[in-house]
C-alpha cells in the first residue's frame, strides 16, 4: 500500500466523492453568506465612523463602504442579527471540518502547481482555509471571552473576514456550477466505469477498478479527461461502513447538537440552563429584578461602593460651553420615562425585555441648550479604570429615539451595582459595549 498522501491510493475512504463535497460545499456556500452579512451588520452596530473611540479599525479604508447610521428599531434587530450570527456560525462547525477532510487529499496532490492558473488557484485556497480557520477559531474564542491571541478581537476578525470572504468569493465562482452540477447526479445514476488501460491480469489485483493512473477519470469511457472533482474518488476504496447520506446525518447531527447546547444563551428562564456550550449559560445570576445576564461586574471593573454613594456620585453633562452636575436624586426629579428592551452582546447572548425607567437622553441634551428634537451625538464616559469601550459614542439618532434612557431603575427596584448603578445608558437595538455603564460624564455635540 502507498505509504505516501500525495499518492491517491493512500487515501481509501469509500465517502469521498464530488456529491458528498459539493453537499457540504453549497450548505457553506448558503451559511457562510449569511454569516458576513450578519457580521458587517454587526460591525455597522458599532457605529465605527461616528468616533474614534467606537472604531477599533482606523485604517479600514474602503472596507467600510457600506457604513450606515445604525437603526433604533425594531428594539431587539441587533439581538436577532447578532443571535443568527454566533449561533450558525457555531452550527457550521461540524459542516466545515467535514468539508476540510472531504478534500484533504488536495492538500498533498503533487505536483503542487501544473500551471499558472493552478498555483493561484492553490494561493486562493490557501487562504480560503486558513481565513476560515481563523475566522471560526477567533469567533468561538470570543463567545467563551477567551481572549487568548494577541490585538483585539474586534480588529483581527474584521480583517480576517475580508480575506477569508475574498478566498470564498473567489472560490465559489471557480467551483459553484461544478458543484450543482454533481449535485444533479444523484438523479441520474451514472454508467458503471469501464477500465481504460489493459485488461485485468496477475499483476492488477483490483479488476473492475476505476485506473488510478492520469487521465484515467469515471468519464474516461466517454473519451473525456478526468475532472477535478473525480480525484477525491479513492481508486482503491475499503468495504463501506456507512453511506454518504449516512455521514451527511453524522454532520448534521452534530450541527444541530451545538445548537441545542449554544441557543439557548439568547433566551431567559430554564431555556438559558441549556446553553452548556456558552458561558452565558445555566442559571440565570441572582433572583428578583436585577437577575438577568450581564458581562462585567462592578468588582472586575473597579468600581467602589464610595465612588458611587449619594454623596460622592454626580453625572457630568456637557456640551455648548456649558456644563451641568446632577446628583441622583436631582435626576429621579426630572421627567422619568419608562421602556421595554432587551440587552444583547457581541458574544451571541441577549435577555428578553427589561423594563428600565429613567431619564431621556434627549432630555439631558435639553438641559445644556439643545432642541430636544435636534439633539446630537453624544460622548458617555464610565467610571470605569479600564476595559475596551470604557467610552462609547452614541449617534444622534439614538439620542433622540424615545426609548433611548439614562436608566436609574430596572423592573421596578434601583439598579445594583453590577447592572451600572447608579446610571446607565439603555438604547434600542444597540450592541450591549455602548449601553454603557456606571456612567460619570455625557459630553454633547458632534463628533
Amino acid at each position: 500500500m502507498p505509504r505516501s498522501p500525495s499518492s491517491p491510493a493512500f487515501w481509501r475512504s469509500p465517502l469521498r466523492g464530488p456529491w458528498f463535497t459539493s453537499v457540504l460545499g453549497v450548505v457553506l456556500l448558503v451559511g457562510i453568506t449569511v454569516l458576513f452579512v450578519t457580521g458587517l451588520l454587526s460591525y455597522a452596530a458599532y457605529n465605527p465612523n461616528l468616533s474614534a473611540v467606537n472604531d477599533k479599525t482606523p485604517d479600514k479604508g474602503i472596507l467600510g463602504f457600506y457604513l450606515f447610521s445604525w437603526p433604533t428599531g425594531p428594539v431587539w434587530l441587533y439581538r436577532l442579527t447578532q443571535g443568527v450570527h454566533v449561533t450558525l456560525g457555531v452550527a457550521l462547525i461540524p459542516v466545515l471540518l467535514a468539508k476540510l477532510w472531504s478534500v484533504v487529499p488536495k492538500l498533498f496532490a503533487l505536483p503542487p502547481a501544473r500551471s499558472l492558473a493552478h498555483a493561484l488557484e492553490r494561493l486562493s485556497l490557501l487562504l480560503l482555509v486558513g481565513g476560515a480557520l481563523f475566522e471560526f477559531t477567533t469567533g468561538v474564542l470570543n463567545i467563551q471571552l477567551d481572549y487568548v491571541f494577541p490585538g483585539s478581537f474586534y480588529t483581527l476578525h474584521f480583517y480576517g473576514a475580508w480575506v477569508f470572504i475574498a478566498a470564498f468569493v473567489t472560490h465559489a465562482v471557480l467551483r459553484v456550477p461544478t458543484a450543482f452540477r454533481n449535485l444533479r447526479q444523484v438523479r441520474r445514476p451514472r454508467p458503471r466505469p469501464e477500465r481504460v488501460g489493459p485488461r485485468p491480469g496477475p499483476e492488477d489485483p483490483h479488476p473492475g477498478q476505476a485506473d488510478p493512473r492520469p487521465g484515467a477519470g469515471p468519464l474516461a469511457d466517454a473519451g473525456e479527461p478526468a475532472r477535478p472533482e473525480d480525484e477525491l474518488v479513492a481508486p482503491d476504496p475499503l468495504p463501506p461502513t456507512v453511506s454518504r447520506r449516512g455521514a451527511l446525518g453524522f454532520v448534521g447531527g452534530g450541527s444541530l447538537l451545538l445548537v441545542a447546547t449554544t441557543a439557548g444563551h439568547g433566551f431567559d428562564g430554564p431555556l438559558r440552563e441549556t446553553a452548556l456550550l456558552a458561558p452565558h449559560g445555566g442559571a440565570e445570576p441572582g433572583s428578583g429584578p436585577n437577575g438577568f445576564q450581564i458581562n462585567k461586574t462592578a468588582a472586575s471593573r473597579g468600581i467602589t461602593a464610595t465612588e458611587t454613594s449619594e454623596e460622592a456620585w454626580r453625572l457630568v453633562v456637557a456640551g455648548k460651553g456649558r456644563t451641568v452636575r446632577l446628583s441622583r436624586a436631582e435626576l429621579q426629579r426630572l421627567p422619568l420615562h419608562s421602556a421595554a428592551l432587551p440587552i444583547a452582546c457581541v458574544e451571541g447572548w441577549s435577555t428578553s425585555d427589561q423594563w428600565w425607567r429613567g431619564v431621556r437622553l434627549r432630555d439631558l441634551a435639553g438641559l445644556v441648550g439643545y432642541d430636544r428634537d435636534a439633539a446630537p451625538d453624544v460622548l458617555v464616559e464610565s467610571l470605569q479604570r479600564r476595559g475596551a469601550f470604557r467610552v462609547a459614542a452614541l449617534r444622534d439618532n439614538q439620542v433622540r429615539d424615545p426609548l433611548s434612557l439614562l436608566a436609574l431603575f430596572v423592573n421596578g427596584e434601583d439598579l445594583t451595582p453590577d447592572h451600572g448603578y447608579p446610571a446607565r445608558i439603555i438604547v434600542p437595538a444597540a450592541p450591549g459595549v455602548l449601553n454603557t455603564k456606571w456612567v460619570a460624564r455625557m459630553t454633547f455635540g458632534d463628533l
